[in-house]
């Protein structure tokens, strides 16, 4: 189970565009049908493109703008978004939230003798642990919450464990 992001944001700002421009068509259009003066000229419109050159800022802007949109619209959809849930082994379709999974090894990091607060980032393929404490002797504290942490992982048991990385900071008390 890799349950991946929706791109809603990309998909609901190219369906607003669209939404805007095709009611802005048959606006124009219902006033043409009527007989009333219409919104936007369609005459004025193509006179004023049919004026333009490819060699002109404007068409090179708007074609840039327009090739860089599409590439980034392109990008959203065939890039994989970070999962968010991330499967673990044993059944077909267990998984753990990103969230419970890095409050768990918060949680154990937190547990380590001398350790007054812990801060943890999740990549792909590494965890790393920010660990505070107040000790002024900060030795074997990164191994100890490294073990508890790596420790915990073997209990959820991901299907690709990943690497963890711990950094110390002292509030420099003693304790």
């Amino acid at each position: 189970m890799k349950r991946r992001p929706r791109r809603s944001a990309p998909a609901t700002l190219s369906a607003l565009v669209i939404l805007a421009v095709c009611v802005l068509a048959a606006a124009v259009s219902v006033q043409l049908l009527l007989g009333e003066r219409p919104w936007i000229s369609c005459a004025a419109v193509t006179g004023w493109l049919h004026g333009q050159h490819w060699t002109d800022v404007i068409p090179a802007v708007a074609g840039g703008v327009a090739a860089l949109l599409g590439l980034v619209l392109l990008l959203a959809a065939v890039l994989p978004g970070r999962a968010r849930v991330l499967p673990l082994r044993g059944d077909l379709d267990s998984g753990a939230s990103r969230r419970s999974y890095r409050s768990t090894l918060r949680a154990a990091a937190s547990t380590v003798d001398g350790v007054s607060g812990a801060k943890l980032k999740l990549g792909r393929r590494r965890v790393k642990a920010v660990v505070t404490t107040a000790r002024t002797s900060t030795e074997g504290l990164a191994d100890a919450v490294r073990t508890a942490v790596e420790q915990r992982i073997g209990q959820i048991d991901p299907v690709t464990p990943p690497a963890v990385k711990v950094r110390l900071k002292t509030s420099g008390s003693a304790s």
